[in-house]
């Protein structure tokens, strides 16, 4: 059985950023890069972005640009090791945590969740049938094979608003499908969209069905729309949020929220578990953002450091 230091489940940026900062503290540091619900890369949801504007230190950088760079600097660290296995159980033990996955057992004096969130699915009929078929979860992904197609993204989020943008840029065609009154994203990304000739937001309606033999074809409307309630589209990009991936750690006995958030202190990083900590998407920080989530981490880096310390 290997035995560390520091465990980090997930590894999205949040995760690469507090092996980074372990290191730098002299902990040998395991970081399971593939983290527990999700098939996601190493480097997590900020690769399935296109461009990235609000991270410190680079005006405009793409999404896997940026996950690279981070991951490769986690790496730099001889202290560092990550495996692309999934976390499968956690349980506490003598002087520690025991950490088993399918391929082996792994022991670590202090656990870091950064296990983040997956993208919730539009539960609607045909979605899940002609998922990969026309029903999406990832533009920046699937968005280029629809050059000169018209599509629709389903939310009113800053994300959905951000995947129309994108989608723009090869769809001739481009809906915004919402079921509230106004969509919510950023202002710059507001006004790029009211901008964008190609994009039309279709407010106060909901998608009740997917429609296609083979691929995508159509969706049914909850409302009319232009006199009626089927819209021709070839395909739909869903952006309408995401799960916590907190299942995990509520096994071990960590307290969640309502919305199954890790509840932290916020100035530690700390859980209700001495020696468990938990950063980025997972926790119950109001404000997510990478740059929020690599603050987290890198303060549950010190805090376990100091928590390890006084043992």
């Amino acid at each position: 059985m290997e035995s560390y230091d520091f465990i980090i489940i997930g590894g999205g940026g949040a995760g690469l950023a507090g092996a980074m900062y372990a290191a730098r503290l002299g902990m040998k540091t395991l970081v399971f890069g593939t983290s527990h619900g999700t098939d996601l890369p190493i480097g997590g949801v900020i690769t399935t972005t296109d461009i990235v504007e609000n991270y410190p230190g680079f005006t405009k950088i793409g999404g896997f640009e940026l996950a690279k760079k981070l991951e490769e600097h986690a790496r730099s660290y001889d202290l560092v090791t990550i495996k692309t296995e999934k976390a499968e159980e956690i349980k506490k033990v003598k002087d520690g945590f025991l950490v088993k996955t399918k391929k082996g057992e792994y022991k670590g004096r202090a656990v870091l969740f950064a296990t983040g969130t997956r993208w919730r699915k539009l539960e609607v009929p045909g979605a899940e049938r002609l998922m990969n078929k026309g029903v999406h979860y990832c533009a920046l992904c699937d968005g280029p094979l629809y050059r000169d197609k018209v599509v629709a993204v389903v939310g009113g989020s800053d994300s959905a608003v951000k995947d129309a943008l994108f989608l723009s840029e090869h769809a001739k065609k481009v809906y915004i499908i919402y079921r509230g009154e106004k969509i919510h994203p950023e202002p710059i990304n507001l006004a790029r969209v009211q901008k964008n000739k190609k994009i039309e937001i279709i407010n106060n309606t909901n998608i009740t069905e997917v429609k296609g033999k083979e691929f995508t074809e159509s969706v049914l409307l909850d409302k009319p729309y232009r006199g009626g309630k089927e819209l021709e589209l070839d395909g739909v990009f869903v952006a309408i949020g995401h799960i916590i991936l907190s299942e995990l750690a509520e096994k071990l006995g960590v307290n969640l929220n309502v919305e199954r958030e890790i509840i932290i202190n916020h100035k530690t990083s700390e859980t209700n578990i001495p020696g468990i900590f938990a950063a980025g998407d997972v926790t119950d920080k109001h404000f997510k953002q990478l740059i929020t989530g690599v603050a987290d981490a890198c303060t549950a880096a010190y805090s376990a450091y100091d928590y390890i310390s006084s043992k």
